[in-house]
């Protein structure tokens, strides 16, 4: 009796048991097919479609209105050219073979500037962060420095240091070091505490711990202060350019920007203008949006996007 009374407890145990694995295996198969999903390519198609056509229809808007601004005359030429004469004034730089040249005059002074912010503030950041009477002190410097405009600097460097490179890059470093700086601190002050008492205790203690908790722990807000460094780094320059002009600083961009107002030639103002936005756009889509959205994927941010 005993015997034949077990045996349905043990078939509705075996029916749950296999129940239970099959709802696993299909569990386990969906998590597949859906991983799979996401790690598929997108087409050309969609990628043209998603990425590069929304900001060149953009640029066609702007252009358009641009163009429509000029043929309804709602101001004179002498104050806004028609993209036609911006155009002409771009090949009459590429013609003369000086349009490359006054590009990376530029961009070598902003990311060499840029790079020397970055190992000057990381470690501020990280010290400030960490020690709390360094905090109290240096902080709220930090925080004026960063709300002050680089052009402020401009004056100053070029009577410390004279108008040379040297003006431009000091100029550079006041106005992108306490971006970056802070930015780390901010992110620095995200991390859970959990992280670090792990940390400690698996012996990550001092810059070991910096290395291996504390920065990848930090690195989206670490980001953002890099994003907004270059931001600086590059206004700063900018504004070094325009207003401090010698032979030895050759020619870049904020140079041919006041040159060209100093000879009251606009659709040379309008080039210089469109030249500055062009550079900072293509520094952030070739190298802070790729590096955003490596750091935004490892930590499993980027599956909706």
């Amino acid at each position: 009796m005993s015997s034949t009374d077990t045996l349905p407890a043990a078939s509705d145990r075996a029916a749950r048991r296999d129940g239970v694995g099959a709802g696993l295996d299909t569990l386990g198969a969906g998590l597949d097919a859906l991983e799979a999903g996401h790690a598929q390519r997108a087409s050309f198609g969609q990628v043209l479609k998603a990425k590069v056509l929304p900001p060149v229809l953009g640029l066609v808007l702007v252009v358009g209105a641009w163009q429509l601004a000029c043929s309804l005359h709602l101001t004179s030429p002498e104050k806004l050219p028609n993209p036609a004469d911006v155009w002409h004034a771009l090949t009459v730089l590429w013609d003369e073979g000086t349009l490359f040249s006054i590009i990376w005059t530029s961009l070598w002074r902003g990311v060499s500037g840029f790079l020397a912010a970055v190992v000057i503030g990381t470690p501020i950041g990280l010290l400030v962060a960490q020690v709390k009477p360094v905090r109290a002190a240096i902080g709220p410097v930090l925080a004026g420095l960063q709300s002050l405009p680089s052009v402020a600097w401009v004056p100053a460097a070029v009577i410390w240091l004279g108008i040379n490179n040297s003006a431009m890059y000091a100029v550079i470093l006041l106005g992108s070091v306490p971006s970056i700086a802070n930015g780390l601190i901010a992110g620095i002050d995200r991390v859970p505490p959990l992280f670090l008492r792990a940390g400690r205790t698996l012996g990550a203690n001092g810059l070991r711990g910096a290395r291996h908790v504390l920065l990848p722990g930090a690195l989206p807000g670490y980001l953002a202060g890099l994003k907004q460094g270059w931001a600086f780094s590059w206004r700063a320059l900018m504004a070094a350019e325009l207003i401090a002009s010698s032979p030895d600083l050759g020619i870049g961009l904020g140079r041919y920007l006041q040159n060209q107002r100093e000879f009251s030639d606009m659709p040379g103002v309008m080039l210089g203008i469109i030249l500055i936005f062009g550079v900072g756009v293509a520094i952030d889509l070739l190298f802070f949006t790729p590096l955003e959205r490596r750091v935004l994927r490892g930590r499993g941010l980027l599956a909706a996007r």
